[in-house]
């Protein structure tokens, strides 16, 4: 079975199939959505216009416990961001080789689907749309005319994509149903990752905290050489017949907060402020 083919299934399966029908997890995603969830949004921040919580709901949760609700919209943020630069990448004429524009066609519908999965779930409490800038604002990429930058940036925002995830697992760990969902999407992010990776002639997995995009966007390996799992140091153990620290460090990703998120993708949202 093809790659294509093989990740269409899986994504179908795993993220709208899984346990119920489709409906009926949004259903059930709604239900996270209201009552005690709302409960817990500071009245500063549930009275924000939906123009400005694109911008600003991600900061906002720094100072406090993030609630299901705020988790939704955080994933629901870095999903606009894909499927936008998926979309734009594809209505570029000349940008996508021939060879290429299946996996990306597929990737932007697995985004789509995803945008679609979290907006159903969180109804009159999603997020409105952001306003994008691929360039990276004051960092001028040619992004959409230069498939090398095209293609670092789909790497970057997908490794950032699985470790934002992973970072909110915490915050979801009294809803299983809510992190059932949640972990379905990190899945499937994670395969998207390294099938971007592998198509840049890299590792479909990260070695320490090394990086081939800009400079700028150091953020996104930051942590990553981290050989403490568990509060078990694994420095202390002997690998160096499979590697060394670089086997260690492959072997587990690890997770950003909403706040290194944040920084990382500021510079692509257009704010009210520029």
């Amino acid at each position: 079975m093809s790659f294509i083919k093989l990740l269409d299934k899986l994504s179908n399966e795993e993220v709208l199939n899984a346990k119920t029908s489709r409906k009926d997890s949004f259903k059930k995603m709604k239900n996270f959505g209201k009552g005690a969830a709302l409960a817990s949004i500071p009245f500063g921040l549930a009275a924000t216009s939906n123009k400005t919580k694109a911008a600003t709901m991600n900061m906002a949760s720094a100072a406090f416990q993030a609630s299901p609700t705020d988790v939704l919209n955080f994933a629901l943020t870095l999903e606009y961001l894909e499927r936008n630069f998926y979309q734009m990448g594809l209505d570029t004429d000349g940008l996508i080789p021939e060879e290429d524009r299946d996996v990306f066609g597929l990737i932007a519908e697995h985004e789509s689907d995803h945008v679609d999965f979290l907006v159903a779930a969180l109804g009159d409490d999603a997020i409105a749309e952001p306003e994008f800038d691929f360039t990276g604002k004051g960092l001028n990429l040619d992004t959409f005319s230069n498939y090398a930058t095209f293609m670092a940036l789909a790497q970057g925002f997908e490794d950032t994509g699985v470790r934002a995830y992973k970072g909110q697992a915490g915050a979801l760990i009294d809803n299983n149903d809510l992190l059932t969902y949640a972990l379905q999407i990190h899945s499937i992010e994670a395969r998207h990752a390294s099938q971007v990776r592998r198509m840049r002639g890299e590792k479909g997995w990260i070695t320490q905290n090394n990086n081939t995009l800009p400079d700028a966007f150091n953020a996104i390996y930051a942590g990553e050489e981290n050989l403490t799992i568990g509060g078990f140091d694994l420095s202390s153990v002997d690998f160096s017949a499979v590697g060394g620290n670089d086997a260690v460090t492959k072997a587990f990703d690890e997770p950003l907060t909403m706040d290194e998120v944040n920084a990382i993708a500021t510079n692509f949202i257009v704010t009210n402020d520029n």
